[in-house]
């Protein structure tokens, strides 16, 4: 596995997963899903920063940014609900990627507040997609559409 973090740059090539998830007031999921997928043959772009610079005024705005790029650039997209927050921009993400193609991977804490609407919005628009309620099932789809030609 290759590991991208943000801000950082990725120019090399390669079968591709963006990591989209809470950040703020949620665990470190990524990190448990990087270390079940360490054996990949996969580029794994991760938004969580180590450090991120709170008092930096342009912080945001390179995040995004970052973010943005490498959701497009990604060619798989995993998205994972904690249940401390409702993730809003987790389901902005989601409800723009669905509507397109890209390969997609939904897992979510099974006590996450918006459990139902996550799984009827995707079986109405992507009714192909299986959601998963653990990190352990999760990247096991992942894994499945990392290792297939």
């Amino acid at each position: 596995m290759r590991y991208v973090e943000a801000v950082n740059e990725y120019k090399g090539k390669g079968k591709s997963l963006f990591l989209a998830g809470a950040i703020t007031n949620a665990p470190d999921w990524q990190s448990e899903m990087v270390a079940l997928l360490r054996d990949q043959n996969l580029v794994v772009f991760n938004p969580r920063r180590k450090n991120f610079p709170i008092n930096n005024k342009n912080a945001a705005l390179e995040q995004i940014t970052w973010e943005y790029k490498y959701l497009r650039k990604a060619d798989g997209i995993s998205f994972w609900f904690s249940k401390e927050t409702l993730n809003p921009i987790v389901l902005y993400e989601l409800g723009a990627w669905s509507m397109t193609q890209k390969p997609l991977f939904i897992g979510m804490d099974p006590e996450y507040k918006r459990r139902v609407d996550v799984e009827i919005q995707t079986n109405l628009v992507r009714p192909e997609i299986h959601v998963v309620y653990d990190l352990r099932a999760l990247s096991g789809l992942i894994r499945d559409w990392a290792s297939a030609t």
